[in-house]
C-alpha cells in the first residue's frame, strides 16, 4: 500500500475525459492493502458449503426457483475493486458524455480522486457482494465474497468467523434469489438507471424515475430480509446489532464517503422493505410476498410500500 503512488496516479490523470479510469484503478488500490485470501482446504469448503446450504435453504423458504450464478469468487480487496471499477464507469458514462468541460485538467484530476477515493474505502469494507451487472452487455451475474474484509470485522466485532462468513452467504443467496426468480428485474432496474442518469447528465432531474429505482431496490432489500429471517439456520440479530453499531461509528471520511454514496439511504431501503414484506408475509404467508417477483407491474409503488393494504388489493396474490 502506497499513498505516495495513490497521489502520484491521481495528479498523473490524463486522456480526454472528466475522468482518468486507468488512473482511478491505480491510486485506489495503492492506497488499499489488498489482505489475503490464502485458506485452508477447510475453509474453502466453509465458502462452498454456505453457499450451497444458503441456495437449497432460501429456495425452501421462498419457493423461487433460481440458481446461484457460475461466477462465485473469494476475493481480496483489488479483486473487487477490479471487478466493480466497471460498474462505476458504466454508471458514470452518460454524464462524462454530457457534463459541462471547465477545466477539464483540473477537473479530471478532482474526479479521478473521488472516484478512487469512494473505491478504495468501498474495498475495505464490503463483505460480500451479488452483482447483477448492471448496464453490461450480456446477461451474467456473479457472487463475490471479500475475504480479508470478513475476516477483519468479524475480529472486530468480536464474533465467530465461521459463523460470520455463513451469514453473510445466506445475504447474498437472497439476492441471488430474487434476480433468479424474477428475469425481468435486471432488465427493469436497468431502464430506471439510465433515465434518470441522462437526465442528470442533461442537467435537470427525473424524480419519477429515481423514485421507482428507489421502491424497486427497496423491495430488493426488504424481499431479503425476510428470507433472511426465515433461511438462516441460526439466531442473527446480535450481528445485525453489531454491523448497525458499526455503520453508525467509524472514521469520519468513512462516514462521508458513505453520504457521497448514499449508503444511509439503503438502511433506510432495509427498514421499510422488511417492514412491507412481513406485513404482506403476515396476511398471506412468504408465497404471497414472493408474487412480488412475478412481473414488473407486482412491484410495490412508493406509497404501497408504506400500506401494503394498498398493495395486497391491488395485486392480490
Amino acid at each position: 500500500m502506497s499513498l505516495y503512488r495513490s497521489v502520484r496516479a491521481i495528479a498523473d490523470a490524463s486522456g480526454t475525459g472528466p475522468i482518468d479510469w486507468h488512473a482511478v484503478a491505480e491510486a485506489a488500490k495503492a492506497s488499499t492493502d489488498p489482505g489475503s485470501i490464502e485458506m485452508s482446504p477447510s475453509e474453502q469448503e466453509g465458502y462452498a458449503t454456505d453457499v450451497r446450504d444458503a441456495r437449497a435453504r432460501v429456495r425452501e423458504v421462498s419457493g423461487a426457483e433460481f440458481d446461484v450464478p457460475d461466477t462465485i469468487e473469494v476475493q481480496n480487496r483489488h479483486h473487487w475493486i477490479d471487478a466493480n471499477i466497471d460498474t462505476f464507469r458504466r454508471v458514470m458514462e452518460p454524464i462524462e458524455e454530457h457534463g459541462p468541460d471547465i477545466m477539464p485538467g483540473v477537473a479530471r484530476t478532482i474526479n479521478t480522486g473521488t472516484m478512487s477515493l469512494m473505491l478504495s474505502v468501498l474495498g475495505k469494507n464490503v463483505l460480500g457482494q451479488y452483482d447483477p451487472l448492471l448496464l453490461a452487455d450480456g446477461d451474467e451475474h456473479a457472487l463475490y465474497f471479500v475475504r480479508p474484509n470478513i475476516e477483519r470485522i468479524a475480529r472486530e466485532l468480536d464474533v465467530n468467523y465461521d459463523r460470520f462468513r455463513r451469514w453473510i452467504a445466506f445475504h447474498e443467496v437472497t439476492h441471488a434469489a430474487e434476480f433468479g426468480a424474477a428475469p425481468w428485474l435486471s432488465e427493469h432496474l436497468e431502464t430506471r438507471m439510465e433515465s434518470g442518469i441522462d437526465a442528470l447528465a442533461q442537467g435537470h432531474l427525473d424524480r419519477e424515475a429515481f423514485k421507482e429505482l428507489d421502491a424497486a431496490m427497496t423491495a430488493v432489500e426488504g424481499y431479503a430480509e425476510l428470507l433472511m429471517d426465515g433461511a438462516f439456520d441460526d439466531e442473527y440479530a446480535d450481528l445485525r446489532e453489531k454491523m448497525e453499531a458499526r455503520r453508525q461509528g467509524g472514521d469520519p471520511l468513512s462516514r462521508l464517503v458513505r453520504r457521497m454514496l448514499g449508503l444511509g439511504l439503503k438502511r433506510r431501503q432495509y427498514e421499510r422493505g422488511k417492514a412491507f414484506f412481513e406485513a404482506v408475509a403476515a396476511r398471506r404467508g412468504i408465497e404471497g410476498a414472493t408474487v412480488v417477483w412475478d412481473r414488473p407491474e407486482n412491484l410495490p409503488t412508493d406509497a404501497e410500500l408504506d400500506d401494503p393494504e394498498q398493495w395486497l388489493a391491488r395485486v392480490n396474490p
